[in-house]
């Protein structure tokens, strides 16, 4: 079976205290209520940013205003084959809205080790232990 690839917008935002915005999976597959950093699908014709502001505005009411390359991870789940592009986002503004009805929380680095992440997800916090710690 030939898996789906989808290319995904990535945003770790990051707030003045140094936490961290994640959001819960809301919609009802194998990864309900698995913990997420933000993002979504691109597009056709999108840029990385173009996509990662669109979906943030969409899903948070957050505007980004300055994002920076971070990572590029390609994971293999059942069903699907993503290739996620992380941006690093410290300039943001806007009021944070759970838009899709999703659970949204700010916390430090550390305190999202015990939560259950995508599996996608996972190589981010270790990669971002090694930076932001």
């Amino acid at each position: 079976m030939n898996k789906k690839r989808i290319d995904v917008a990535v945003g770790i935002v990051v707030d003045e205290a140094y936490k961290i915005l994640i959001g819960q999976r809301v919609i009802k597959d194998r990864y309900y209520k698995k913990w997420e950093f933000p993002g979504g699908k691109f597009e056709v014709g999108e840029s990385v940013e173009q996509a990662l502001k669109r979906e943030f505005f969409e899903e948070t009411g957050l505007i980004i205003d300055e994002s920076e390359a971070f990572l590029v991870i390609e994971h293999d789940y059942p069903d699907r084959h993503v290739r996620l592009h992380i941006r690093l986002v410290f300039k943001f503004h806007g009021d944070l809205e759970a838009k899709e009805g999703q659970a949204l929380k700010w916390l430090q680095l550390d305190d999202l080790f015990a939560l259950d992440f995508l599996d996608g997800n996972k190589p981010i916090l270790q990669k971002l232990k090694q930076v932001l710690a």
